[in-house]
């Protein structure tokens, strides 16, 4: 007889990033002129996890 087919469990997906909820990018509000208003928010690279999406130690 033949054994009995096993497969190996799928690999567990790491852990999201806390700060950039995954996605790698993170917002910071852009502020111009002399009073300081909020004119827009301008995204770039997260660097708790350096784009990765990934938690990190």
């Amino acid at each position: 007889m033949a054994a009995p087919k096993t497969t190996a469990p799928a690999p567990a997906e790491p852990p999201k990033c806390s700060t950039c909820k995954g996605s790698g990018e993170v917002s910071r509000t852009v502020h111009i002129g002399r009073k300081r208003r909020p004119v827009g928010q301008q995204t770039g690279i997260c660097l708790a996890c350096l784009g990765s999406g990934e938690a990190t130690d």
